[in-house]
């Protein structure tokens, strides 16, 4: 797409606090002992298919940027065997509880990058992504930060080097202003095509679109959340 590479120091920072409560020992541990394990080296050279950051059953890569707490990318982890999962989170206590989630339930199919992606979708090869999942971003409601939501057509530009043709791009939100900012910024990047036919198609998570905690909380203070469906031409 012609995205010039530039420093990650040079990125408008799009989300928040990276810490949240003091962790426990344990949750400590994990951090220290075990996300290393997990944690893609983007200071190496990037690999020829995204599929040797895996074991050899993984058919193939899919992203989450920012996962939250982790229960939708560990839910396909599960689900998905022969699917590598990326996670990109820069807030500690959800990459934690990844961590713990992948330990406990002896996942292999889980690779993280606890920092923003773009650095991440920098590195990747080329058209190496089957799907990708932005649900529920940092909103940004106020006007003069809305430069730093996350979606722009920047960040689709890098997306959409990086995924294949015919793979699926989804994104949840449940700020109105944030589902208009997503519609006008993928209007200004032709490489990704609708997919909704009628109302149904974004007022509704489609099967195998399991739900976050992001979204319960929305649907409990009464807002309704968009779910949008993008397909790489």
């Amino acid at each position: 797409m012609g995205e010039p590479i530039k420093p990650f120091g040079e990125d408008l920072r799009s989300y928040g606090r990276r810490h949240g409560r003091k962790l426990s020992t344990r949750q400590a541990r994990l951090l220290s002992e075990d996300l290393p394990r997990l944690t893609i080296d983007l200071g190496a050279p990037p690999p020829a298919s995204a599929t040797a950051l895996f074991p050899p059953h993984v058919r193939d890569i899919w992203l989450e940027i920012g996962f939250g707490g982790g229960e939708h990318l560990v839910w396909h982890a599960e689900h998905r065997p022969d699917v590598g999962l990326i996670g990109s989170e820069p807030f500690l206590d959800g990459v934690v509880k990844v961590v713990d989630a992948v330990q406990s339930r002896r996942l292999d199919n889980v690779r993280l990058v606890p920092d923003d992606v773009r650095p991440l979708l920098r590195w990747l090869p080329e058209a190496c992504l089957g799907r990708a999942f932005i649900l529920f971003p940092d909103p940004w409601p106020k006007a003069r930060h809305r430069k730093r939501r996350l979606v722009s057509e920047q960040l689709l530009a890098m997306l959409a080097r990086v995924m294949r043709p015919g793979s699926e791009l989804r994104i949840a939100t449940d700020i109105g202003d944030y589902a208009r900012t997503v519609l006008l910024a993928m209007r200004a990047v032709p490489a990704f095509g609708w997919l909704a036919a009628a109302p149904s198609d974004w007022r509704r998570r489609g099967s195998g679109w399991p739900p976050t905690r992001y979204e319960q909380k929305a649907l409990a203070a009464g807002r309704r959340p968009v779910y949008l469906r993008f397909e790489r031409r």
